[in-house]
């Protein structure tokens, strides 16, 4: 039987054609949010604009305020400045003692906190509370208790045999206002820790565990490398806090004795707003600002190599 061979035409979809115009990159959302973005820009660009216009100038207040160029004179002196650098080293070391005890210690809460099975969220609660308060009521607070009359470390103090004041010494009160600092902010590194210790797969502790890993060994090769990016993220969080840091020093100490607890943004305070020499503070903020830029890009390339790297 011969075989009649299919005369009918092959149907082919029709290619769509090229269109000319693309489709505009901004949808119907960006357009809506459209305004807010560029009030946010303005307020944002303006500032930073006339706080470097004024960083090259003499600000004058009397009569309204007036900007007199005087070149780079605010930042030769922001160079040459040495009790400015004293400030930055004061600084350096407040930044380095409280953010390092924060980590430490609000790691090693939050490994106990997770081995707890019972009455984990009572403790979590109980430890939360100072972070509540506001840094001037802690303050405050560390104000009294550190008081030489009627503080109660002072008199535990006495009895151990220290007869000073606390906020009279240069080095009990530059150790007093970091400690404040470290009670106030250790219970944030422990819960964003406890939250990457809750990410760990059991089934990875698990597997550690029938290959013999025991404690530390654990910790070193199986938990730290899995909660690194958590570490990372905490610590740039309280970097960025602590280099800023005002409220509890300037309601403790005012920055004494004899200068040991002014560091730079109390040293920004006094110069803007006690002296009113707004052009050299405008010099000072905009070092804070490059300083907190470089710390925060530097840790924002770890997170970028770490992610790159797994």
């Amino acid at each position: 039987m011969a075989h009649v061979a299919d005369s009918s035409p092959v149907l082919r979809r029709p290619t769509r054609p090229e269109t000319a115009a693309k489709e505009p990159r901004i949808g119907f959302e960006g357009k809506m949010m459209t305004p807010g973005l560029l009030l946010l820009a303005a307020l944002s660009i303006v500032p930073f604009i006339a706080l470097i216009a004024m960083s090259f100038s003499l600000v004058r207040l009397l009569g309204g305020v007036r900007l007199e160029l005087v070149g780079f004179r605010n930042w030769a002196r922001f160079f040459t400045d040495a009790d400015l650098w004293m400030s930055w080293l004061r600084t350096i070391i407040y930044f380095v003692l409280t953010v390092g005890l924060e980590m430490v210690l609000g790691v090693g809460i939050a490994l106990c906190l997770y081995r707890v099975l019972r009455g984990r969220n009572i403790m979590l609660s109980l430890l939360l509370l100072p972070m509540f308060a506001a840094p001037s009521i802690v303050g405050l607070l560390g104000r009294y208790l550190t008081d030489s009359t009627f503080g109660l470390y002072a008199w535990v103090l006495r009895s151990l045999g220290y007869t000073g004041d606390i906020l009279g010494s240069p080095v009990s009160a530059f150790a007093a206002v970091v400690l404040m600092d470290v009670w106030e902010w250790t219970p944030l590194i422990a819960l964003i820790t406890l939250a990457g210790l809750s990410s760990v797969p059991q089934s990875v502790r698990e597997a550690a565990a029938v290959d013999g890993a025991r404690g530390w060994m654990t910790l070193r090769y199986i938990i730290f490398p899995a909660i690194s990016n958590v570490l990372l993220v905490a610590l740039l969080i309280r970097s960025m806090d602590a280099i800023r840091y005002f409220d509890i020093i300037w309601v403790t100490t005012n920055g004494g004795p004899a200068d040991a607890t002014k560091i730079i943004p109390v040293r920004l305070y006094e110069t803007a707003f006690r002296f009113f020499d707004l052009g050299y503070a405008a010099a000072i903020g905009l070092a804070m600002l490059a300083f907190s830029i470089f710390i925060a890009r530097t840790f924002v390339r770890l997170l970028d190599v770490r992610g790159l790297t797994r």
